[in-house]
């Protein structure tokens, strides 16, 4: 087999680490190659709405509405317990205080199609005062006072405190207390387009890379450092140790039911009119 495929995802150091051999040729891809586009994750969902990519990272949010074009790959989520978005402040409130305050605010959020956002919707559907902002953006808008609180993301769960900023609430944590189920933030999609065989072979390809990855951790890459944004080394490691674990290996059982429990909450809270017969291939 020989071919190119299109492929998009992020520069953050969990996608950079777990695609790294896979398109930098590190193990044998049977043949395939990559054309790969780097991209904020909100720019990707909204190529995933357009089926730009032949295969894509984006969030589950968005895969809610994509589940016809695209298929999902067992190896390569972002899902787990203890991942979640944060809501962060300038000033401290009580936990049992942060519905009420919020009503009258002007929150940042990491994109409309964000699993970040989603989650804020299910846990305060009133609140509607939602500008999107890039995730790297939330932190600086907070603290110049453009907004009054921020739904922050990816290493910035490691940066806000030494900033001066406080947590409002931890979605990760409600959405594990609502649904005793693990957090499915993005994942790994392809299209159904193409035959069976060989999105089965990505999706074994991909287990790969990330095999081969871990097989040189703690050492990092230049394809992971060169594109972290200038984060520490220390900053790097934290956010693969987060959001790269076995669940991103393979979803098994488990992380599946994860992503069905999303599409159900989802469905409840009439987000999708319906819920998809099938997500993987």
């Amino acid at each position: 087999m020989s071919s190119t495929l299109t492929l998009g995802f992020s520069p953050c150091p969990n996608d950079t680490f777990i695609f790294d051999a896979l398109v930098n040729h590190k193990i044998d891809t049977k043949g395939l190659n990559f054309d790969i586009v780097m991209e904020d994750v909100e720019t990707l969902n909204l190529w995933a709405s357009e089926g730009r990519l032949d295969i894509t990272k984006l969030s589950y949010h968005s895969y809610l509405h994509q589940t016809n074009t695209y298929a999902l790959l067992h190896s390569g989520s972002a899902l787990g317990k203890g991942v979640g978005p944060l809501l962060i402040t300038k000033e401290a409130v009580a936990e049992q205080e942060v519905a009420a305050w919020l009503e009258d605010k002007k929150i940042c959020i990491p994109g409309i199609h964000t699993t970040a956002n989603l989650l804020f919707s299910l846990a305060f559907s009133t609140i509607k005062n939602k500008t999107a902002l890039v995730f790297h953006e939330i932190e600086a808008a907070v603290l110049s006072g453009a907004f009054d609180a921020g739904l922050i993301i990816h290493e910035n769960r490691f940066t806000y405190q030494a900033k001066g900023l406080h947590q409002l609430i931890d979605l990760g944590d409600w959405w594990e207390s609502q649904t005793q189920a693990a957090i499915p933030l993005g994942g790994i999609v392809m299209k159904r387009s193409f035959p069976k065989e060989v999105i089965t072979l990505v999706d074994s390809l991909l287990q790969e890379s990330i095999a081969y990855a871990w097989s040189q951790y703690p050492q990092l890459s230049p394809f992971v450092t060169c594109n972290a944004q200038e984060m520490q080394e220390s900053v790097m490691r934290q956010h693969i140790e987060l959001y790269v674990n076995d669940y991103t290996t393979h979803l098994g059982e488990e992380g599946a039911n994860a992503v069905f429990v999303l599409f159900e909450k989802a469905y409840q809270a009439k987000m999708i009119a319906t819920k998809p017969q099938q997500l993987f291939y």
